[in-house]
């Protein structure tokens, strides 16, 4: 949605309740619920309905639940059968108010984070009952702003912040050249064919913290690595998904796919973010259609590339991490994506004092801010920064002055934790740390000024040799 477009609909909500007459709401479209309802409503979703006992056992692996006081309604079956559960019953015949009662629940009390699921004995899928509840309140108009906004950009540019693709590539060629400044030779490559490396990004780096594109470069050029970024298809996030627009959320993995296809690269690279791997490893080929639910081209996550790095020896260190550090374990990293030790064989690579925290693993906490939270923005804000009381406690216990932490979100939120809790910590990224220690080959550390003219005067002086040298065997062979 563009700016204009924003401040339009903004002003015609205000004239809308400044209003004595306002607008009759929106008539439901049951329709529309009933076609969702159905083609969610197979053999799983049936049982899960009717086997769930109300033993609680998900309630107590619930961070909602537990940072209020274990209020039962916060139970993950309660909120489940509250929503997806009633919608069922119902046949789909509901009313708008109640989907509005259902929009702050399975948004406002969910991030999706599947940590329930591991604990209920008959292993309901409460993750995937909600994102159905969500799927239908968003056909009905019925969603927070920010995700309806991003979900716009996404269906109108191709990427969740609407960043043109001039302003991309731009972006790019200026981190070449200001990191370039601090390692000889760097560039960041375009569009190249054959790279075994295609580097994808969330769109928060070149728009507010581009110097996590440059630093993604560092390390692959000191590492030696044959990679590129792509023009299109670069977005590697998904908040559609958060959302529950299945449609919007194939647009910006098919665009990966089909350039990673186009460019004929050997992998597909995720920054350090959570949702955007599980996006496009697990959920997008299923989303385009792809036979066998595998993507065309092998999707990586930061995490494994730079412990494949670091394993092979690409990098060198000067010397360790100083700072006692804790894991930050996303949700879609590791308990959804399946790395957690490798992420623990990284840090333990980079860092000689690190502490975990309690739980860890699969079994770690969410931080509250995946599932769309952040992007919500300040309506939520609130009950964000009460339900990350867990996570806030579980980083305090450790100890550590440092939090490594690979996902935009949860970098994002547990930065929002450090103030609200006083924890005194450091939220670091990967990338920030391995370019803070790595050692830069002698020969990629930019000469100095004089060496650089004395070089320059060294390549003028061998041109004209070379030149003078043709001109006299010119002269020779007239003569």
């Amino acid at each position: 949605m563009t700016a204009e477009a924003q401040k339009a609909a903004d002003e015609a909500q205000e004239n809308a309740a400044a209003s004595p007459e306002t607008e009759a709401p929106k008539p439901v479209n049951v329709g529309k619920i009933k076609t969702i309802l159905a083609a969610n409503e197979g053999a799983r979703m049936r049982m899960w309905l009717s086997i769930c006992s109300r033993c609680g056992l998900c309630a107590e692996s619930c961070f909602f639940y537990l940072a209020k006081d274990k209020d039962p309604k916060l139970s993950p079956a309660y909120k489940a059968i509250h929503t997806i559960g009633k919608m069922y019953k119902a046949k789909g015949e509901v009313s708008r108010e109640f989907l509005e009662e259902c929009k702050e629940v399975v948004w406002g009390q969910c991030t999706a984070c599947r940590r329930c699921t591991m604990y209920c004995p008959f292993g309901i899928d409460i993750a995937t009952m909600i994102a159905t509840a969500r799927a239908v309140c968003y056909s009905q108009g019925i969603v927070p702003d920010g995700l309806a906004r991003t979900t716009e950009n996404i269906r109108t540019t191709g990427n969740q912040m609407a960043m043109a693709t001039e302003d991309w590539i731009e972006t790019c060629d200026w981190m070449a050249e200001e990191y370039g400044e601090e390692v000889h030779g760097l560039e960041i490559p375009m569009d190249k064919p054959g790279a075994d490396y295609m580097y994808t990004v969330n769109p928060r780096e070149p728009m507010y913290y581009p110097q996590d594109v440059g630093m993604a470069a560092e390390i692959f050029h000191v590492a030696g690595l044959n990679w590129t970024m792509p023009s299109t298809g670069w977005d590697s996030t998904n908040l559609a998904m958060f959302a529950g627009d299945r449609v919007v959320a194939t647009i910006p993995v098919k665009a990966m796919y089909d350039k990673a296809l186009e460019l004929g690269v050997k992998n597909i690279v995720i920054t350090e973010c959570g949702h955007a791997f599980r996006s496009a490893k697990f959920e997008g080929p299923y989303w385009v259609g792809i036979p066998g639910g595998k993507p065309p081209v092998p999707v990586i996550h930061s995490v494994e590339l730079f412990r494949d790095i670091m394993r092979e020896g690409k990098i060198k260190l000067k010397h360790k991490f100083e700072h006692k550090v804790t894991y930050q374990d996303p949700c879609n990293v590791s308990r959804n994506g399946g790395l957690w030790d490798i992420g623990r064989e990284l840090v333990n690579m980079l860092c000689d004092d690190f502490v975990d925290m309690t739980p860890n693993r699969e079994h770690n906490h969410c931080c509250g801010g995946g599932g769309g939270f952040i992007p919500m923005g300040p309506p939520y804000k609130k009950r964000r920064m009460e339900s990350g009381k867990i996570k806030a406690e579980q980083i305090r216990a450790t100890g550590a002055t440092h939090v490594i932490v690979p996902c935009h979100n949860c970098f994002d939120q547990i930065n929002d934790l450090n103030k609200e809790y006083d924890l005194k910590v450091k939220v670091v990224s990967f990338k920030e740390i391995i370019t803070e220690i790595m050692e830069i080959p002698e020969s990629m550390i930019p000469p100095e000024e004089d060496e650089e003219e004395a070089i320059q005067a060294e390549e003028e002086a061998k041109e004209a040799i070379e030149k003078g040298a043709m001109e006299e065997a010119g002269e020779v062979q007239e003569s």
